[in-house]
């Protein structure tokens, strides 16, 4: 008979992989499709351009329409330069508490999955199961809708999408949108004795910084809708958090790059953001060509993440709800591959184990209480799909 680990001992394995998004997720998705081949469960992978990455997906049940599909992703954020207690990719249990990079965000969820999944192949389900982990969330959910594709084109397309990202085992039903950006300022060297004759990118990619900080401001200051109300903060935020460039202090600097995103609430449309952006971009960009014509600034989107709509009867909020009893009504301003899912047609909600405030952070860590609430979940989930 194979080996049927249990949940925590999924989970160190899990973190053991350091699936960096800069760097390959293969040896993690190599370890999961072998341990679900072990136990009778065929899985299918898709892989990015480069081949360095895959997604994963399977099903368990009838072979059916209507699953219930488990989402979740398996890269996490850096370690570099924070400073933790162990070692981040090591479980460690420490006061009630399961520490390692990934273990809230979100590889808890994953390896809950890894285990349903199991269990329902084991148990016999008269619903399907079905997982779906993907690679590149953390740089913008960029690996999901090939996934979504993919599984389609596999798979009988499943009903109800829970994905799992840390909310406390809450039922969230809502989410803003998000969409990230790269801008490139080029401006005109010369020496800054004389720099009314050049332009310095970074002094004019600050005026579209500023912009952000006069938008928000704005924003924060209005009355919010009823639905934007629902939201902490209330309102659609823009932020930048790198920015490079120059060469030198005595010199109007050549280039400068910095990041834009926003996070929109569900009634106003990115694209009606991006006009904004892109109508101050065109201010800046003429003010530089004023002085020297052939300056520019180039703006390049990033990443583009739907926002999560509350159903009306969703399916993936209506099992969500039968299992956890929380019918409570629960909104949240970070994006998730929800969005994604519910554009291509599943219905779908956020539940999962852990605490989004402990995402990304060093010493990153899920209580071992919130994993095993989210192993109870799962043990339901799978029973009823039993007695479906």
């Amino acid at each position: 008979m194979p080996t049927r680990l249990t949940p925590r001992q999924i989970l160190a394995q899990l973190v053991s992989f350091p699936s960096v998004s800069r760097d390959s997720n293969l040896p993690l998705i190599d370890w999961v499709e072998e341990y679900l081949a072990s136990h009778g469960i065929s899985a299918h992978r898709h892989y990015n351009d480069d081949g360095d990455k895959a997604a994963l997906f399977a099903h368990v049940g009838p072979w059916e329409e209507g699953a219930v599909v488990l989402s979740g992703h398996t890269d996490v954020v850096p370690v570099d330069g924070q400073p933790w207690t162990d070692d981040p990719f090591v479980l460690t249990e420490r006061d009630g508490k399961l520490y390692g990079r990934g273990a809230a965000d979100m590889k808890g969820f994953d390896a809950l999955s890894i285990w349903a999944l199991v269990e329902a192949q084991a148990r016999g389900v008269n619903r399907p199961l079905q997982i779906a982990l993907s690679y590149d969330e953390e740089v913008g959910c960029t690996g999901a809708p090939p996934l979504i594709e993919a599984m389609q084109k596999v798979l009988p397309k499943g009903t109800a999408a829970i994905i799992g990202e840390p909310s406390m085992m809450k039922t969230v039903t809502g989410h803003k949108s998000g969409r990230g950006y790269w801008i490139d300022v080029w401006g005109h060297e010369v020496h800054s004795s004389i720099l009314h004759t050049g332009i310095n990118a970074i002094m004019e990619a600050a005026k579209i910084i500023a912009w952000e900080n006069e938008v928000n401001a704005e924003q924060r200051a209005k009355t919010p809708s009823p639905i934007a109300a629902m939201f902490v903060p209330p309102w659609t935020t823009l932020h930048t958090g790198l920015i490079e460039g120059g060469t030198a202090a005595n010199i109007t600097a050549k280039h400068c790059r910095f990041d834009f995103g926003f996070r929109a609430v569900p009634d106003e449309t990115l694209d009606d953001w991006h006009v904004r952006l892109m109508a101050k971009v065109a201010e800046v960009e003429a003010e530089m060509k004023a002085v020297v014509p052939e300056t520019r600034i180039d703006v390049t989107e990033r990443f583009s993440v739907p926002g999560l709509r509350p159903e009306t009867e969703g399916a993936a909020e209506e099992i969500i709800r039968q299992v956890t009893g929380d019918n409570a009504t629960h909104v949240v301003s970070y994006g998730t591959e929800a969005g994604h899912f519910q554009s291509a047609g599943y219905s779908a909600a956020v539940c999962g184990p852990g605490d989004i405030a402990q995402a990304h952070q060093p010493d990153e860590f899920i209580t071992i209480a919130q994993f095993e609430a989210g192993a109870a979940f799962m043990d339901r989930l799978v029973t009823r799909l039993q007695e479906v």
